[in-house]
């Protein structure tokens, strides 16, 4: 019961802020189901909720995409998460690198841990350090943009804080930026998802926590609702103090991962 109410507060506290700001959604909500699942798992089904959150919020906002900008970023971003969450079977299969004990207390830090909880520690970073939150990039770049997002979106399940940095020196109103940002987001969504998919096809469902399935249908219905109140409500919302507490969590939660300690 715990799980269900820690991630669909997740989900909808963030996907009705995400909408308006490009905060992501998997950035928070990798973490809080990966405090219940093996992290693989835990990445692959923010991937669902994800894309089925962002095909709900392409149908109130994609129609004001810009298709050139979606293009130059998102086919590149949907080739590099390809690459990334390859690299995230790969990672999940490879043992325990490092052993440590505390008191009677033993802890393991697994190779992918230490990378995904150095990710977050990275990402979050770049959500609450001021000089960092400013970082953009120009129009030009959009295609490495694509390639960057893509491969961590891939990787970690996080990609929102890279795909803003690009899109938002892309020329874009702010109608189109969200459009733009939503429609990429399905993109890259769908073509991890695919990797994914054949993944846990190769490993077996059975191996996968049942619990899982249902904690992936309220989050989606929790996202869903956030998504239309943020559609519906939120106008203009700062996001500076939630960055801060959200980005100083995530870093505690990415040193967790890290030391072994989660």
């Amino acid at each position: 019961m715990l799980s269900y109410l820690i991630i669909c507060l997740v989900a909808i506290i963030v996907s009705a802020l995400t909408l308006f700001s490009g905060f992501g959604l998997g950035t928070l909500l990798m973490p809080a189901f990966a405090l219940f699942f093996p992290l693989p798992v835990a990445i692959a089904a923010t991937a669902v909720v994800h894309l089925a959150n962002n095909i709900f919020k392409a149908i109130l906002v994609g129609k004001k995409a810009d298709w050139h900008v979606v293009l130059r970023f998102a086919l590149p971003g949907a080739a590099a998460a390809i690459l990334g969450a390859w690299l995230l079977t790969l990672l999940s299969g490879i043992p325990a690198a490092f052993a440590y004990s505390i008191g009677t207390n033993k802890y393991e830090i697994d190779i992918i841990n230490l990378v995904i909880g150095s990710l977050i520690i990275i990402f979050a970073f770049l959500d609450i350090l001021p000089r960092l939150q400013k970082l953009s990039f120009e129009r030009k770049y959009l295609p490495l943009g694509g390639v960057l997002s893509g491969f961590f979106g891939g990787l970690s399940g996080i990609q929102g804080a890279l795909r803003s940095a690009f899109l938002i020196k892309a020329g874009l109103n702010k109608d189109a930026f969200i459009g733009t940002g939503t429609v990429s987001a399905v993109i890259v969504d769908i073509a991890r998802l695919l990797v994914y998919g054949i993944s846990f096809y190769t490993l077996k469902f059975a191996t996968i926590p049942k619990e899982t399935y249902g904690l992936i249908g309220a989050a989606i219905i929790a996202a869903f609702a956030g998504s239309f109140i943020g559609a519906r409500l939120v106008k203009k919302v700062t996001l500076r103090t939630i960055q801060i507490i959200v980005g100083a969590m995530l870093i505690l939660v990415g040193f967790g991962m890290v030391s072994g300690l989660l």
